[in-house]
């Protein structure tokens, strides 16, 4: 029988609530926040406060605990990536702060090996820059970058992958080493690089001058997430987002990316419990989780479910099943499909380019993670 009281207040409104396998993805919600970071929201909430100080005052204390220059909380780690684009091309000259995202007079190219292309890149652009390929489909060289590096170029980005690192593209050392050596500012998306905690704020104390990380992995609200830099880059993002432009009154391009305090307090609060929890625990318990999605489906014929065994990075673990399609009688794709049509319907998927299901712990509630075996292993008549 279905549970009637899941997820009620969605039904209210005649939306269908649904169990998350999937991970922690912004179309399903992306977090839950965690009980100390409700706790600190509603704290914040007893006050106003003047949201510049505020994000001052929390960016310093959130670079003192993560040992960085400078930090900086935004709406998400897309924002993180728009802001400090446009804080590269206009730099703390209001008049072209306020030009953007017209780019006339700026350098505007941000030099992306071409292996490292991805679906969200496009923050990068939303300022006004142009994205600009260097190296190949094959490899990246270090003589790719420095012929890439022109008169336009703005700064190199580059995606960091700590879990499936790539042996072909250029490494961020050396991307650092020869963007640095032309006055080429380097910027790096990590959003999910938060364990171990040594890769939180890795990147920039390497060296590069940006990095982004998103806070909904670590428990707090799905609408932050922090930028982390030199204290010149931080200072000129900040004169681009949605507290500048009501507090020094210059219309930056930050304007829609608007947080509240509650959220700025929660995002100081999810970092904190992130810097001081037991991750042995954490990192137990989600494998706890993935034990208990495998349980059902031991000895299904053409399936095949095996533990992943990563700990880096935002999403430990994780449940893999191959779908044989011509022992199990269906594809991976129509078992994902059937799965959404159950009552509730639990999300799971076949990634683009991936053959197989990857279920992850991280939106499962108390209990759920049997439920989700179950009811794969149901469709199997188990």
């Amino acid at each position: 029988m279905a549970d009637t009281t899941f997820g009620q207040i969605y039904k209210q409104i005649g939306a269908t609530p649904i169990i998350n396998a999937i991970g922690s993805v912004t179309m399903l919600g992306g977090s839950t926040p965690l009980p100390e970071v409700k706790e600190a929201m509603e704290a914040a909430d007893v006050a106003y406060i003047p949201l510049m100080e505020l994000e001052e005052k929390a960016g310093k204390w959130l670079a003192d605990m993560i040992d960085v220059p400078a930090a900086y909380i935004t709406s998400g780690a897309g924002s993180a990536l728009t802001l400090a684009t446009a804080a590269i091309m206009a730099g703390d000259d209001d008049d072209r702060i306020q030009q953007l995202p017209d780019t006339t007079g700026m350098k505007n190219e941000i030099l992306i090996q071409r292996r490292h292309r991805y679906w969200y890149d496009r923050c990068l652009e939303l300022a006004g820059a142009k994205l600009v390929d260097f190296g190949s489909d094959d490899e990246t060289t270090r003589e790719d970058l420095e012929n890439a590096i022109g008169p336009n170029t703005a700064a190199v980005h580059y995606y960091m992958v700590e879990q499936t690192p790539d042996p072909k593209a250029l490494s961020l050392e050396d991307t650092i080493e020869i963007a640095h050596a032309k006055g080429v500012l380097v910027t790096v998306d990590a959003a999910g690089q938060i364990y171990p905690l040594e890769n939180f704020g890795k990147y920039v104390r390497m060296g590069a001058d940006f990095q982004c990380i998103a806070a909904k992995y670590m428990g707090a609200p799905q609408s932050t997430g922090l930028a982390l830099g030199s204290e010149d880059l931080i200072r000129k993002l900040s004169y681009q987002s949605f507290v500048g432009y009501e507090g020094r009154r210059i219309r930056g391009v930050g304007r829609p990316q608007k947080i509240d305090r509650q959220e700025i307090m929660g995002a100081v609060a999810a970092t904190r419990r992130w810097f001081t929890m037991n991750h042995e625990e954490r990192l137990a318990t989600i494998e706890q989780q993935c034990q208990a999605v495998m349980g059902p489906l031991q000895g299904i014929p053409g399936l095949t479910v095996t533990m992943l065994d990563n700990v880096i990075g935002h999403q430990p673990f994780g449940v893999q099943i191959s779908v044989d399609p011509t022992v199990a009688g269906m594809t991976a794709q129509e078992v994902v499909d059937k799965l959404k049509a159950g009552d509730p319907p639990v999300w799971t998927r076949v990634r683009e380019g991936e053959s197989d299901i990857v279920i992850h712990g991280f939106g499962l509630r108390e209990g759920q993670d049997k439920i989700v075996g179950e009811r794969i292993a149901a469709l199997f008549g188990r």
